[in-house]
């Protein structure tokens, strides 16, 4: 075969192989339009009749995910109805409205005030009609109302999580999105940007096979959480005695796998109904506090300010000081709690006994710089949880100071503030080894055209030599086992690492902290030498308890237990397996 009939060949076969590419791009797309996205279609050509700039809500879903890997709808789509009238065609309106009536609760006058536009084609005056009174409607043929299709965004949940699902809502660019939480952090998932039909289609095909080649999160598709929904009801729940019992301004609470950062429950009180989060008296309340706020956390820092000691060599577990009951630094003094003098004291006794000039000597052991360091390490970068809005970790002046007494301040968390998350996060890598991990909602993206994909979040970061871990995990138990409420909580089958915290809250325009108000905090692990589960709590303000032992320790218990049940998690004590109650 000559050259000649060769390159004639090449060609043929060429302009073959184009025609093949061109005919399954085709049929990719019309794959796409009839099935993927008919019903988008199918439902905005019916509405086109009726009123041509017209557009049909359509969004991705929000799933929780039960502890057996079963999907729950946290937020997804209602289909039903909206019913609008148009005036010019109605000519007795009041009989119109007395037929309607029997269906729809609309007040007479404003019916009257739409019916009485007569150059108006297309008056609104009911959405959101469920299906089977929208079709009784349809049934009646009545000249003038239209009965058209509707979707809206719904919330199964109404509360569950309510600041960490968040809502859909028209903002200051006219425009429909996720404004708070996960509605908000997925957007670019969750979001619809239906494009016309009728554009070229190999403008649209080549355009949207680069995008997604480009940037895979802007693929259109719904998310799948690590929220566990019986463990946030049971948390939520749980806050609510809280604050019924102690009355404080807000609670808060997270559940998280301290191994890998996965979140179960994120929980705030109060909270609203996501269905009709409109009707909430102060929007203050969309705002996830775990965080979004900054708060001193007080004594539960004290774990970490050993840990770094122990971490260093500045101390061992056997270490003793002098208890005087203050320490004095730059013409300024600190007390303990009790301002009392405890005399030579272990280092297990200022976790018993949460001693401010404990923390405050362990601090001065090791130094200002190394001290500082760690505590950089911990809080000085956000987590990175997928959740908008994290606040940063104020740690200066504090740790910038050229006086030592801001660092002993510091060691035992006052003058620095960090978010509830930093803070669980700092916490869990006292037990699972001495790792910071990446705390983290959704686990899964399902997109639209057919596919999932397991989201990768960042490798875990040694912080504390893995011995660290073992030696601060053993005195936290030991102060569970004999100080915590005099050792009455500790568990015979578990073993629990814990502390409390209290503390004095800072005025708001002036130096100094108030000497009636306090926040409290409860955190915990277990089971401590391998825990599945940390719990971090808070209030601020409670009235009528002193101090966070109690307070919160009930409420920790509680969710301790149920967590222990409800995932069957074998014991760590003896041999039992028995249930808790």
């Amino acid at each position: 075969m000559n050259k000649k009939n060769l390159v004639a060949k090449g060609r043929v076969y060429f302009v073959f192989a184009v025609f093949i590419l061109i005919s399954l791009l085709l049929i990719s797309k019309l794959y796409l339009v009839q099935i993927v996205e008919g019903e988008f279609y199918s439902q905005r050509a019916d509405r086109q009749h009726i009123r041509p700039t017209a557009s049909i809500f359509d969004r991705g879903s929000i799933f929780f995910t039960t502890k057996d890997g079963e999907k729950i709808n946290a937020a997804t789509l209602k289909s039903g109805f909206k019913v609008a009238i148009s005036p010019s065609l109605i000519i007795h309106p009041e009989d119109v409205f007395n037929n309607l009536s029997l269906y729809l609760a609309i007040p007479e006058e404003s019916y009257l005030n739409h019916a009485e536009k007569i150059g108006d084609p297309y008056e609104e005056i009911a959405r959101r009609v469920p299906y089977e009174i929208g079709q009784q409607i349809k049934d009646l043929n009545i000249n003038g109302v239209s009965v058209i299709d509707e979707n809206w965004r719904s919330y199964p949940g109404d509360e569950l999580a309510a600041q960490t699902v968040g809502f859909v809502a028209y903002g200051d660019d006219d425009d429909i999105k996720g404004r708070y939480g996960l509605e908000r952090q997925y957007e670019d998932i969750l979001g619809r940007d239906h494009r016309n039909i009728f554009t070229n289609f190999f403008v649209e095909i080549f355009s949207e096979a680069a995008e997604a080649l480009k940037d895979e999160n802007s693929m259109e598709g719904s998310i799948v959480t690590t929220i566990e929904p019986e463990v946030q009801l049971f948390v939520d729940n749980e806050l609510k005695t809280v604050r019924e019992t102690w009355s404080p301004k807000k609670a808060g609470a997270i559940v998280m796998d301290p191994n890998d950062g996965a979140i179960r429950a994120l929980s705030l009180s109060p909270n609203f109904d996501l269905n009709q989060f409109n009707l909430v008296s102060d929007p203050a309340i969309y705002k996830n506090d775990l965080i979004e706020s900054v708060y001193e956390m007080g004594s539960i820092i004290k774990p970490l300010t050993l840990s770094v000691g122990l971490d260093v060599g500045a101390i061992t577990p056997n270490s003793t000081y002098e208890d005087r009951g203050y320490i004095s630094l730059n013409n300024k003094t600190i007390w303990n709690h009790d301002k009392k003098a405890h005399g030579v004291v272990s280092m297990q006794e200022v976790l018993n006994k949460s001693l401010n000039t404990g923390a405050g000597f362990v601090e001065q052991k090791m130094g200002n710089e190394i001290f500082a360091d760690y505590m950089k390490k911990l809080f000085d970068q956000k987590t990175g949880v997928d959740l908008p809005n994290e606040a940063k970790s104020i740690l200066y002046p504090n740790l910038s100071s050229n006086t030592d007494i801001e660092y002993v301040t510091a060691s035992y968390g006052q003058g620095i503030a960090m978010s509830p998350i930093s803070v669980i996060r700092a916490l869990a890598a006292l037990g699972n080894g001495g790792k910071l991990v990446t705390p983290h909602l959704v686990e899964q993206i399902e997109y639209d055209l057919g596919f999932s994909k397991d989201l990768d979040w960042p490798e875990p970061v040694s912080v504390f030599k893995p011995e660290t871990s073992e030696n601060i995990t053993r005195m936290l138990v030991e102060t569970v086992d004999t100080a915590l409420r005099g050792g009455q909580f500790s568990l015979r089958n578990y073993s629990i690492a814990a502390k409390t915290g209290t503390a004095q809250i800072p005025k708001s325009y002036e130096a100094g902290y108030y000497d009636d108000r306090f926040l409290h905090s409860f955190f915990g692990y277990f089971p401590a030498y391998d825990p599945q589960f940390i719990i971090f709590l808070y209030q601020l303000e409670p009235v009528g308890g002193q101090y966070a032992a109690d307070t919160l320790t009930e409420p920790f218990m509680n969710i301790t237990k149920f967590l222990i049940n409800y995932y069957s998690i074998p014991a760590d004590r003896q041999n039992s397996n028995e249930s808790i109650n």
